[in-house]
């Protein structure tokens, strides 16, 4: 797609990774919270391969139907395969630039998304405010100090994951910080009866679940790499972090959670 971002996760193995995350319970409760409820119409922006927007369509029913948007071409044409039925549909578009053709929405939900588009966030959530219909609810979720809280880390790894951190910042339009900005977007934009919640995420302790071993693993592979960090702390360099990070984070001692952040409000019958 032309001038579409790179995303900083791309890889071969991402629908993996992204479907063996996703927690139903979770985003149900997250969900259920924000208001969803029967006979919506809900558009899931930043869908990857769908399964969000498939438990997002099943809470809308009865009579509610859903529209998945997605930059990827690979995950919108898994998304439709796998889980595309009547009034459950996927489309490909990127969220920088105004979306037009799919409709307005009661319900719109992006759920760790504008954490890829540091620069770029407050544009996307205009353009999203723009398909609500009048009195329709959008709901942003994403995470702050994402990664970045470990216990009891040791100084070298730490001081590695605050200098990736910085480089994917600076390169990679990646904001670890965006949860604590989402309340000022919907009130810098009228939106009424805004509420929040938190709660925490990647909430890791004891022996270390496969599937958190997995999505760890391939943020070392992916973000890790992409971020072109020269790793002064160690003298092996990207190696030697991976594998002590990977020590310190299969020790059941290890304390790991990101703080979630949600925000959801109403938007009034015109926006300025």
């Amino acid at each position: 797609m032309e001038n579409a971002p790179q995303y900083l996760m791309e890889n071969k193995e991402e629908i993996e990774r992204l479907e063996r995350k996703t927690d139903r319970v979770a985003l149900e409760r997250q969900a259920a919270w924000a208001g969803l409820q029967a006979g919506m119409r809900v558009g899931d922006m930043g869908c990857g391969p769908g399964l969000t927007t498939r438990f997002l369509f099943e809470m809308a029913q009865p009579g509610g139907t859903a529209v998945g948007v997605d930059l990827s071409a690979e995950r919108i044409a898994h998304a439709a395969a796998k889980h595309g039925t009547d009034g459950l549909t996927f489309v490909r578009h990127n969220l920088v630039k105004p979306v037009t053709g799919i409709g307005n929405f009661d319900f719109i939900w992006a759920r760790f998304m504008l954490e890829y588009n540091r620069g770029r966030a407050f544009e996307i959530v205009q353009n999203l405010t723009r398909l609500l219909n009048p009195g329709g609810i959008l709901c942003l979720i994403d995470l702050d100090y994402n990664c970045l809280n470990h216990f009891e880390m040791p100084a070298p790894l730490m001081s590695a994951l605050r200098g990736i951190t910085r480089r994917l910042e600076e390169t990679a339009d990646f904001d670890p910080y965006v949860g604590i900005k989402l309340y000022s977007f919907l009130y810098d934009l009228g939106f009424e009866a805004i509420d929040m919640m938190m709660a925490p995420h990647h909430l890791i302790f004891g022996q270390l679940k496969e599937v958190d071993a997995f999505n760890w693993t391939k943020k070392l592979e992916i973000a890790v790499v992409r971020s072109g960090y020269d790793f002064p702390e160690f003298a092996g360099g990207y190696r030697q972090f991976a594998e002590e990070f990977q020590k310190f984070f299969a020790d059941p001692r290890r304390f790991t959670y990101t703080p979630l952040i949600a925000c959801r409000g109403r938007r009034p019958g015109s926006i300025g």
